[in-house]
């Protein structure tokens, strides 16, 4: 789980700080609301294929303290955390956290392939001997990507190497599409016994993993898969929710900022490539999903 750090404060949580300090140095004591306890602020206009055009802000766009704090009850039923309706605050999920990564220059869209990655990235990854990919068929992308505070952001991906360029071209029309991520990132660690605080979000490609369920190895862990906007675009398969706290974006008729959609431009994009969608399965629906083989 990626740590969490103050987002940006809105013009109205500046005001109210720039007033409690005035009115403490008159001796004036002043409560200020807590901008993550306001309600609902009319959200940015954005387009029906879940892109976010213009920055995010009010209620939904800071995270809250607890993120990835707060540990789920397992369910016996599926050895996961316990499915629980979805705090308000992430019904409308749109912040962005820090980026992990050095920004590639310039104002639009960048890219940088390196092949095959450097020791030093594989490092902070999954792979280790008897993973079925070798670490030296690994890529090292670094690309820019949009973000909910509708700013540039720079992220990494660990790819195969047979398909890094093409993917760094999708991230590419992403970013002029302006589709928003939180964050785009290398998964540096994976235990699936681990407990599970449910409200994890993010974009990756390379975890070397077996699939969802299954004993054999997942696309992701030959580099050949990625998952984007986890929270926004969960899993779902009979009683399993992954994560657990983003039941609600199974609702995809209600589209939101960061969801993908059968008719939006991140379909397009894999499809291009000639990836497949995880959300157009029959037998379960992985929507934040895809892949080079369609599994």
């Amino acid at each position: 789980m990626p740590s969490v750090l103050s987002a940006a404060l809105g013009v109205d949580a500046l005001v109210a700080a720039l007033v409690q300090a005035l009115l403490t140095v008159s001796g004036v004591p002043v409560a200020v609301p807590d901008e993550s306890a306001r309600p609902p602020a009319r959200a940015a206009a954005r387009s029906v294929d879940g892109t976010q055009p213009l920055p995010a802000t009010g209620f939904g766009s800071v995270p809250p303290r607890w993120l990835g704090t707060r540990v789920l009850p397992e369910d016996p039923r599926t050895g996961y955390g316990r499915v629980l309706p979805t705090p308000s605050v992430m019904r409308h999920r749109r912040w962005t956290l820090p980026d992990d990564v050095r920004p590639l220059p310039g104002r639009g869209y960048a890219s940088e392939v390196v092949a095959p990655a450097p020791r030093r990235v594989v490092r902070r990854s999954t792979w280790r001997p008897g993973c079925p990919v070798a670490a030296t068929d690994l890529a090292w992308v670094r690309l820019a990507f949009w973000g909910f505070d509708g700013r540039r952001h720079t992220g990494e991906l660990l790819v195969h190497r047979a398909v890094a360029h093409d993917v760094a071209q999708v991230f590419g029309v992403l970013y002029r599409a302006r589709f928003p991520q939180e964050q785009v990132g290398i998964v540096g660690s994976y235990d699936p016994d681990a407990p599970s605080t449910g409200d994890g979000n993010g974009t990756g490609a390379f975890v070397c993993r077996s699939s969802t369920g299954a004993s054999y190895f997942s696309q992701h862990a030959y580099g050949l898969a990625i998952d984007l906007n986890s929270f926004q675009n969960p899993y779902a398969k009979g009683d399993v929710v992954l994560p657990e706290l983003a039941s609600s974006y199974l609702a995809r008729a209600r589209v939101r900022s960061g969801m993908v959609t059968a008719d939006g431009p991140v379909v397009r994009a894999f499809a291009r490539i000639g990836w497949e969608w995880g959300g157009a399965w029959r037998y379960s629906k992985d929507y934040m999903h895809f892949s080079r083989n369609g599994r």
